[in-house]
């Protein structure tokens, strides 16, 4: 084939005309020093604070120091086979999670990945770990009850939809049986729930999951778990991507119910991590940002406006304190960031009082406003009763001869205390809750012995769901006690009452 010097000429000159240069631009830096799950960076000049660098191999960190020469990076992994002088890649991502409908009745680790042996999860979506919290302009008043079946939260430290409520208490005194019955809850009143397990035991993450299982609850339940076996990076970053995976829902117009287990633990995990990059020390050794740490964490809890689709995502964090000091530097912080706590005593855990909720220091900033009518009007003088019945208790075992009104109070304060005793796994549903308040204020158990109350209770539930439905019917439905059933459950009460009395 013949072409002329003019064709090749004009040939050429189009191939100038439509060359494209194309200029791939990556930022990498090179390891400086690895050790302890932490490495420095030199260079990578342009990355972003909570970044994911991948350092090669499968292995990603994520970046928390940005220094004038070096980025101090947290591992996601192991460190064995980093070496100094390999070549570290930005990713240009903030550390994401996936999220959705495939993660729940899933157990997986706080980077998404499953570590049940269900195979993987096939989620499509992700969210960064960390976003900031919602507005207040986006935000609506708590309003709307979360019922945990727990008579003594329900009735005097009631929690509503998108609330931050503190459960604080020494070790071994039922605070993640709360937090667990709160969840087994929640069954089919669609609330989505999620368990984040930060420095548990793997038997213990187990024991939940399988409570979680046999009362059904895992169909709507994802379980973070973090396991004090796991490197503080994934343990630091676990209650972020379990608040990630319910914001989803929470946006989605859903209400999510967010667990985090414990943070006492999160921020000595924090702590392992600033020590080791270098951060100044602060009181107990804690970095001058653990503030900071759980505040931006909590403040992502909220009860959205109607225009952002009316979700929720009510946080219950736990903080475990030592020999009940709540004065201590993680304890005070939490509680100050949160709407109020619930505080479970030692003592009284010793004493058979379960849940050991003391109602005197245990507060919730919402108060009736989560709660429903028919529950408000005859909790309104339990708080004061049960208090004031640990008083008297306190002051009557110095003396014996006591007036008859404060032997009716201690009586009927007793029969408070065992009313408002349950075990754990076994939630009570707030019709029933209510019918059981409303019997003991009004003195209806005065003469059923203390001991007998738990099988009065029971009996009492039945004989009203099988002769008289309508009670519970329209506390359920209305949420009020109206006067018309205050009536009628006073019939109830006195025909059963001698009923039970005649039997025994």
């Amino acid at each position: 084939m013949d072409l002329r010097p003019e064709e090749i000429t004009n040939l050429i000159k189009a191939q100038i005309k439509n060359y494209e240069s194309k200029t791939e631009l990556k930022d990498v830096g090179t390891v400086v020093t690895v050790g302890d799950g932490i490495a420095r960076v030199y260079g990578l000049e342009s990355c972003m604070s909570g970044e994911l660098l991948d350092f090669g191999g499968d292995i990603y960190g994520m970046a928390l120091n940005l220094e004038q020469d070096f980025v101090g990076a947290v591992l996601l992994g192991s460190d064995e086979d980093i070496k100094e002088g390999n070549t570290v890649r930005r990713t240009g991502t903030i550390v994401s999670v996936p999220v959705g409908e495939a993660l729940l009745g899933r157990v997986v680790n706080p980077l998404g990945e499953p570590i049940d042996g269900k195979g993987p999860v096939l989620s499509e979506e992700k969210r960064p770990i960390e976003s900031p919290a919602p507005g207040i302009i986006e935000r609506k008043s708590v309003n709307r009850p979360l019922q945990t079946g727990i008579k003594a939260i329900d009735s005097m430290i009631p929690i509503g939809r998108g609330q931050r409520e503190l459960i604080i208490g020494d070790r071994q005194t039922g605070k993640t049986a709360i937090a667990i019955d709160t969840i087994i809850n929640q069954k089919g009143k669609d609330v989505i729930c999620i368990y984040v397990a930060i420095g548990q035991k793997r038997s213990t993450v187990a024991n939940v999951v399988d409570s979680l299982s046999r009362a059904g609850a895992m169909e709507y339940t994802i379980v973070v778990s973090a396991t004090a076996s796991e490197l503080a990076p994934i343990q630091y970053i676990a209650p972020y991507a379990g608040c990630a995976m319910g914001e989803y829902f929470m946006y989605k117009g859903r209400d999510v119910l967010c667990v985090y287990d414990d943070l006492s633990k999160h921020a000595v995990a924090y702590r392992a991590l600033s020590l080791l990059l270098k951060r100044p020390p602060g009181r107990e050794a804690y970095p001058g940002d653990v503030f900071y740490l759980h505040s931006r964490l909590l403040e992502r809890a909220a009860n959205l406006s109607p225009e952002l689709g009316g979700g929720s995502l009510t946080a219950l964090p736990l903080i475990e304190t030592q020999a009940g000091d709540v004065s201590a530097y993680i304890p005070t912080n939490v509680i100050s960031i949160t709407d109020g706590q619930i505080f479970l005593e030692t003592e009284l855990f010793n004493a058979g009082v379960r849940p050991a909720v003391n109602p005197g220091i245990s507060v919730s900033r919402v108060g009736g406003n989560a709660q429903i009518k028919a529950m408000k009007k005859v909790s309104g003088q339990l708080k004061l009763a049960y208090s004031q019945y640990r008083e008297l208790q306190a002051f009557a075992q110095f003396g014996s001869d006591l007036d008859k009104d404060t032997k009716e109070r201690l009586d009927q304060g007793a029969r408070i205390v065992e009313v408002l005793k349950q075990d754990k796994n076994s939630p009570v549903a707030v019709e029933h809750q209510v019918i059981i308040i409303y019997a003991v204020i009004n003195n209806f158990l005065q003469e059923i012995p203390v001991e007998q109350i738990a099988e009065f209770e029971q009996q009492l539930y039945d004989f009203v769901d099988e002769s008289y439905p309508e009670i519970t019917d329209s506390i359920r439905q209305t949420g009020d006690l109206t006067k018309e059933n205050t009536e009628r459950l006073n019939e109830v009460l006195r025909t059963f009452v001698g009923k039970f009395l005649g039997r025994q």
